[in-house]
């Protein structure tokens, strides 16, 4: 079957997945409102229609529950993404978004902000008929972002000389400030006194609480991202060949590779900026999605990402109705469903090296 049709038809099944677990997720909650409800309410946002329904199931799905959903959709897509990339990048399928530091950094922009109470609030009003006035709280995920993008490419520079950045280096240099990232975290959180248990849940990952201009703020890094990274998901299969032989082959090694870093470091950190902590999205699906659709990054990028949107939104879901009326962290759903299977996959000894 040809490379297109093959993209083709799984990225149909992989949209009429998200958009069934999409669904599925909006109906459940503690108060009841049923898929024809959430119909007429979706359909009554375009201007061609206009539904009869009730003020509570309106607000319910269109301030609740459905920019949850599409953030979990837009965070999955980027970690997976990101996943891939670094995946191949290192040729190693226990790579994830966060080996170059991107999590730890923008742990200690978010943690030093709510331990701080470092408040960078943005208001604006309209006026008119339809007036209205918005206050939104950039701090905790400007610094996560800056946090984020400081570590990443503070791990990039360290590993760097004389104009070449070897994998290895980069590789450990990642873990050394990964190291000592999670020190400074921990410090703080020792000293955060009653913001402790506010930072721990940001940890932990969630998405409670979303806002459509999280979703908005999310998305726009995270599409520009994915499509810089899929003009160069040949020149990533090449990598795979090893650097020489990919120079040798007509690829620019080093400058691909600084792309390649920038660019997924770019999109992770607007994940985690908006979401906290979300672990074993970006390690596990890439590395399921390769064993299903094989190791081309052209098939297995795109493929990848739509397949991380379902995964965080289904766990997502099941964070938030799992344990009657509490509600889990889906970072916390992520690691139980994810280290398992993994762990199966090394046992299988399906999760070899690429």
């Amino acid at each position: 079957m040809r490379r297109g049709t093959r993209l083709t038809l799984w990225s149909v099944g992989l949209l009429a997945a998200l958009a069934v677990t999409a669904l599925v997720s909006a109906v459940t909650g503690p108060v009841d409102v049923g898929y024809v409800a959430v119909g007429k309410v979706v359909l009554s946002a375009l201007p061609m229609f206009d539904y009869d329904v009730p003020t509570t199931a309106r607000t319910i799905v269109m301030v609740l529950r459905l920019p949850r959903i599409a953030l979990a959709a837009v965070v999955g897509f980027a970690l997976a993404t990101a996943g891939v990339v670094m995946q191949g990048f290192f040729r190693n399928p226990m790579a994830d978004p966060s080996i170059i530091g991107v999590s730890s950094g923008a742990a200690v922009g978010a943690v030093a902000t709510i331990a701080f109470s470092v408040s960078v609030p943005l208001s604006f009003s309209v006026s008119g008929p339809l007036a209205f006035s918005v206050s939104i709280p950039l701090a905790l995920p400007l610094f996560a972002f800056v946090g984020a993008l400081l570590a990443a490419f503070g791990v990039y520079a360290l590993a760097t000389e004389n104009g070449r950045t070897p994998v290895a280096t980069l590789l450990l240099a990642g873990v050394a400030v990964q190291t000592l990232l999670g020190a400074v975290v921990s410090l703080m959180l020792l000293y955060s006194g009653e913001s402790l248990r506010q930072a721990v849940f940001w940890l932990m990952g969630h998405l409670k609480n979303a806002s459509w201009w999280e979703v908005g703020v999310a998305l726009l890094p995270t599409l520009l991202g994915f499509v810089v990274l899929q003009a160069y998901a040949e020149d990533l299969n090449v990598l795979l060949l090893g650097e020489e032989d990919a120079h040798t082959l007509g690829v620019e090694v080093e400058r691909t590779k600084r792309i390649l870093l920038a660019v997924a470091s770019v999109v992770t950190a607007a994940a985690v900026a908006m979401s906290g902590i979300i672990g074993f999205v970006g390690l596990v699906v890439p590395h399921v999605m390769r064993l299903l659709v094989g190791p081309d990054h052209r098939i297995l990028l795109p493929t990848s990402a739509l397949a991380g949107a379902t995964f965080l939104v289904a766990t997502d879901t099941v964070a938030r109705s799992a344990v009657g009326g509490a509600e889990l962290p889906v970072g916390i759903v992520t690691a139980f469903l994810g280290a398992p299977f993994f762990l199966y996959l090394l046992r299988s000894r399906e999760v070899t090296a690429l």
